[in-house]
């Protein structure tokens, strides 16, 4: 008889342990939650960096995981799970550039996209204090085709600068706002179809931070390039920038790609009939990532 009690003991017990497993189990499912990310215009980054979401609690961010974006534009996902808790205790979302590997367990510096929570959606932008903080929608850009850095007036076609030389002096040709820390500008020339980096900057009254292509003279305290050597591979230099693009883009730091990041906010075609040493205005290319929103499911 004892043993039969024994037996029926154990049986209760498991059958209790059965309950109190299977009530965690749905307090746990209890505990997380899905939202969608809806968001088109990012572009692919490569195979050495990703995108990763952040939740903002009280000041801390919380990785709401990592995802990928290919040549169309597709999110690798687009439905993530989080901590209930704290995806109703956010009040902003944050979408930054990662490098793969990443060995810091926080945000990088590269803020592209954010959005304060209103109910249970957030609008993302670049324009929100937490990603670029600006719309970009004041800049401006001037540029003038000339060759200073070599003492050859046959090529003056060969060279872009920006700067604004209208007034009878050279002075800065680029109105843009101060980037947070994590971008970069960088000037480029469309030649014959390929992007080619003029370098990169902070400021617009200095020059960039490199000349790779250009003559044995210094060129102006501005941003710009002379195409006149160490033609990269396709094309030839000298060339004639006439009917081509002058682009200014903003990258990410580090920046793994040597073509122009999908921030674009200037950018011009180079007229047939430019003249030379003659000042030429960009025009505005606002086609910021768009249709952005998450919303809590």
């Amino acid at each position: 008889m004892k043993i039969i009690l024994d037996m029926k003991n154990v049986f209760y017990s498991l059958a209790i342990l059965s309950i109190m497993a299977l009530g965690f189990s749905s307090c746990s499912d209890d505990d997380t939650q899905n939202f969608n990310l809806n968001i088109s215009g990012l572009e692919d980054l490569g195979s050495d960096a990703a995108y990763e979401g952040w939740l903002i609690v009280d000041g801390n961010a919380i990785t709401t995981g990592v995802f990928s974006v290919d040549a169309n534009g597709n999110l690798s996902s687009n439905s993530f799970e989080v901590n209930s808790a704290d995806l109703e205790s956010a009040s902003t979302f944050v979408l930054t550039v990662e490098p793969i590997p990443d060995n810091d367990p926080g945000p990088s510096d590269v803020h592209i996209l954010a959005g304060d929570f209103s109910g249970s959606s957030a609008n993302l932008s670049i324009g929100h204090p937490a990603a670029l903080a600006n719309d970009f929608s004041s800049s401006s850009g001037t540029y003038i085709l000339a060759t200073p850095t070599d003492m050859d007036d046959s090529n003056e076609a060969s060279g872009i600068w920006f700067l604004d030389n209208s007034s009878g002096a050279p002075e800065a040709g680029l109105s843009l706002p101060t980037l947070p820390a994590g971008w970069a500008y960088e000037g480029w020339a469309v030649i014959d179809g390929t992007p080619v980096s003029t370098g990169t900057f902070i400021s617009a009254s200095g020059a960039d931070d490199s000349a790779p292509f250009s003559g044995p003279s210094s060129g102006p305290p501005y941003p710009g390039e002379d195409f006149l050597q160490n033609a990269p591979n396709g094309l030839s230099f000298p060339t004639d920038l006439t009917g081509g693009t002058a682009v200014i883009s903003i990258e990410p730091v580090p920046d793994n790609s040597p073509a122009p990041f999908v921030l674009k906010p200037l950018v011009g075609g180079i007229p047939n009939s430019a003249s030379v040493h003659t000042a030429i205005d960009m025009g505005q290319n606002l086609s910021f990532p768009s249709g952005l929103q998450i919303k809590k499911m």
